[in-house]
């Protein structure tokens, strides 16, 4: 098996520099390693001295935007001190605690309904609808493993690289209304709103659905990372408010996803995101990607 896995490796040096990457990714510079892995998971070359679409741009971004407030915003503790002095407190998440490492929580202070999530990555979750039936041995397990990571060096996206790997305790969340809490993510450049997708589907035995709309809420033919619901979700209540308050948190900044929950009527924010996909993840049809490129005007290099 070792041979026959060399042997491969020599007629594809390419898939070599991306295992390599993957497993000692401290070897190469930021630069070498996102046009390894955009060339392994776009299947074209990275153009960073002319970048033409989303994807391309968001990697430039990585390379060249540091703004030092980004890491705040990308902080899910710190992220709503940023957010709640410009849309107001009562649109935050509750948080219940916050805590270095899974030996300081007590789960007989929280509520029987909550959540948990590393403050620092992406995807490190753990959600407790009944205390009762909680697997604790398998959430703390997930959560120090996500706190032992440095979410920079999985994809090079520069806002993380600073952010103190904690563990918050929020409240938990649910919408009457549609049975389940959908996410809507808005793609703002420059403060202006231009498209947005609905997550929904979300913790359930079956794939996470997107759906793409423009800014005025019509339906739009694209595909990006998940398929389509089998029937639209429809406008949430507070369209026009979330997309109020989207606009005013991406205020000069050339490219901001802003996240909010509806729950019963209620607007929470969710998380900022800066790098959708970690630009590695293709549009259906394509030339939504160079539409949204279109939208993402670079600024000067700050990082050179």
């Amino acid at each position: 098996m070792k041979i026959a896995k060399a042997l491969y490796y020599l007629k594809h040096p390419r898939d070599l520099q991306f295992a390599l990457a993957i497993k000692y990714p401290r070897l190469f510079s930021d630069k070498q390693f996102l046009k390894i892995f955009f060339r392994h998971l776009m299947g074209s070359e990275l153009n960073l001295k002319c970048p033409q679409t989303f994807n391309e741009k968001l990697q430039w971004l990585k390379l060249y935007d540091h703004n030092p407030q980004y890491t705040q915003m990308v902080d899910k503790h710190e992220a709503k001190k940023y957010v709640a002095s410009i849309i107001g407190e009562e649109y935050i998440i509750p948080t219940l605690a916050v805590y270095n490492s899974t030996k300081e929580i007590n789960l007989d202070v929280l509520p029987d309904k909550f959540v948990l999530k590393c403050t620092h990555d992406s995807g490190s979750v753990a959600i407790c609808k009944d205390k009762k039936t909680f697997k604790t041995d398998e959430a703390f397990a997930m959560l120090e493993k996500g706190l032992q990571k440095n979410y920079f060096w999985q994809n090079r996206e520069w806002p993380y690289k600073n952010v103190k790997p904690r563990i918050i305790a929020e409240a938990y969340l649910e919408d009457n209304d549609t049975q389940e809490l959908r996410d809507y993510k808005f793609f703002c450049f420059d403060g202006k709103v231009k498209a947005l997708f609905i997550a929904g589907d979300r913790h359930k035995d079956e794939e996470t659905k997107f759906d793409f709309f423009d800014a005025d809420f019509n339906h739009l033919n694209i595909r990006n990372g998940h398929p389509n619901a089998n029937t639209p979700p429809e406008k949430p209540h507070s369209f026009e408010k979330m997309k109020d308050m989207a606009g005013h948190l991406s205020q000069n900044i050339p490219h901001l996803r802003v996240d909010f929950y509806e729950a019963n009527g209620k607007i929470y924010f969710g998380e900022l995101t800066f790098s959708h996909w970690s630009g590695f993840t293709p549009f259906e049809p394509k030339e939504w990607d160079l539409k949204f490129g279109q939208w993402l005007k670079l600024p000067s290099k700050k990082n050179a």
